[in-house]
């Protein structure tokens, strides 16, 4: 049972103070039988007060106000956690009851959610891809591991190719990008295969070994294996995923599960910067990153001609635009 001392520093800087941010936070772990959250101490810009409370899907959430104006927002939270192995299915049930099993639950709470397709062009072209060698004629813990592994040898890690606006379609053409395009894909491989898969932020946490994600926060999916139940799979780091992960919250995609988004009132553009620490309870730090510019995190954009794509800039031009007429 290996225990983890995880830092997570989240800054955002802005060129001109603002006012009225309001944020959301998903920096809470699970707490189940696998992980084990011994302590937490969590430090946001001011002391604002935090107000939690368990979304649809049962992540542990906080939600707080900065009124007063300022230039910078740090949250800063470092949590204490012993994770715990767990037993991968035993895959002795035959195949074709398997199948037959995901077929019967595809309209069953909480299934759904987790088998609706996001709008993408390309679907038929993944499906024949999906579809070859994988459905029905193996496991659905085989067809998943392989499904894992197509993604892992097909696409490429680049960082700082694509963000969260990226489409599904625009990555397929790119065939690389970041952890949460690995896992996006491989959400749309498996629904395509009627296999429920959530989405999942977290933490990886290696050792000895160089795992891709280190640094930041990771993403990574879960898929439902009938009989057996959630199976999480990094297509990052083509892995099954166990006591080397810690998950922060569960979804349909990463904007069910993003850590930290928010909203202020300003026309000021903003740097954000994101580091992770993972101590191990040895001492030893696995991967130390002093504030580093993540590239999946959206920023403030500008128009052509060079104003601020701000949608209460936008608000406040239209007011002052209806009390001129």
């Amino acid at each position: 049972m290996p225990r983890f001392i995880i830092h997570h520093v989240t800054k955002y800087t802005y060129q001109e103070p603002v006012r009225d941010s309001a944020n959301q936070i998903m920096l809470f772990p699970i707490k189940d039988e696998y992980q084990e959250v011994q302590s937490q101490q969590l430090n946001i810009t001011d002391e604002p007060a935090v107000e939690i409370f368990t979304d649809y899907y049962g992540n542990e959430t906080g939600s707080f106000m900065h009124i007063e104006p300022h230039t910078e927002l740090l949250i800063d939270s470092t949590i204490a956690i012993i994770t715990k192995a767990k037993i991968l299915p035993a895959d002795d049930i035959a195949i074709e009851e398997q199948w037959n099993h995901l077929y019967q639950i595809r309209h069953v709470v909480p299934f759904i959610d987790f088998l609706k397709q996001e709008n993408f062009v390309a679907l038929d072209e993944v499906k024949k891809i999906a579809d070859a060698g994988f459905y029905k004629s193996v496991s659905v813990f085989v067809a998943v591991q392989q499904l894992n592994t197509y993604v892992y040898q097909n696409f490429k890690y680049i960082k700082g190719i694509t963000s969260v606006e990226t489409t599904l379609d625009e990555i397929w053409k790119l065939r690389a990008g970041v952890c949460q395009d690995f896992a996006h894909i491989l959400l749309v491989m498996l629904r395509l295969l009627g296999i429920p898969a959530r989405y999942v932020s977290g933490y990886v946490c290696p050792h000895d070994n160089n795992l891709r994600g280190e640094g930041a926060t990771h993403a990574w999916v879960e898929a439902y294996i009938p009989f057996y139940g959630w199976l999480g799979l990094d297509p990052t780091n083509n892995c099954i995923v166990n006591d080397l992960h810690v998950r922060l919250a569960i979804g349909r995609n990463f904007s069910d599960c993003s850590p930290v988004k928010g909203t202020y009132k300003g026309t000021a553009k903003q740097a954000l910067e994101v580091g992770v620490s993972v101590s191990h309870e040895d001492g030893t730090v696995a991967k130390q990153v002093a504030a580093v510019l993540m590239p999946q995190v959206i920023t403030v954009k500008l128009n052509e001609d060079g104003t601020i794509n701000n949608s209460y800039r936008k608000y406040m031009e239209m007011v002052q635009q209806q009390q001129q007429q």
